[in-house]
């Protein structure tokens, strides 16, 4: 019996009976009124690629979605390391303007692109980015309606609006509402291999 376990104890060391992630993403939602899809979706691609998401807020009490989604971050803001992350990523939703002008999510996404990591937003969020002077001179989208109509904001950031769904520009990627989570999601996966695993 003695000789089993040890034996069992020698294979797990050497072959890890659940494998390492091959890194992490972090997605930051609002405390209420994220946008459920472009959370969950991507954050299902991402695991089932074989990436470990991590959920950040504000504080550490559970998020309410616009769809009634609860979900319990992992860490906060104040927290997020930016060199643990290959990507960070920020979903979108009515509660995401609190991000718009926070100096604080400004200062993340940008030691975060200056340290070669992938940075991405949805929906209303690329707002963030432009504000932040990460779009300058880049090619991005962002969700708009008549009434409601953010497509100035990547203008006024530096950057050139693009209609399409998803749009990646170098290690920026940015989508334009919850029908994009899917390809978004994809797509963030593609960077993630393409930068950091050599699948080219």
């Amino acid at each position: 019996m003695k000789r089993l376990l040890l034996f069992v104890l020698f294979l797990s060391f050497f072959f890890p009976l659940f494998p390492q992630p091959k890194g992490q993403v972090l997605l930051i939602i609002a405390p209420v009124n994220f946008r459920d899809e472009e959370l969950l979706i991507p954050y299902r691609i991402v695991n089932e690629a074989g990436y470990k998401g991590v959920i950040a807020s504000r504080n550490l009490q559970s998020c309410r979605g616009m769809l009634g989604r609860i979900v319990k971050p992992d860490i906060t803001i104040s927290q997020i390391e930016v060199e643990e992350y290959l990507a960070i990523i920020l979903v979108g939703g009515s509660g995401a303007k609190i991000y718009w002008n926070d100096p604080q999510i400004h200062q993340i996404f940008r030691e975060a692109l200056e340290k070669g990591k992938i940075i991405g937003a949805i929906c209303i969020s690329p707002v963030t980015l432009a504000r932040a002077g990460l779009l300058n001179g880049k090619k991005a989208t962002v969700w708009w309606s008549p009434g409601f109509d953010l497509r100035k904001e990547i203008t006024r950031g530096g950057g050139k609006y693009i209609s399409n769904p998803v749009v990646v520009d170098g290690r920026v990627i940015t989508a334009n509402g919850p029908k994009a989570a899917q390809e978004f999601g994809k797509k963030i996966v593609e960077l993630l291999n393409f930068y950091f695993q050599g699948s080219k």
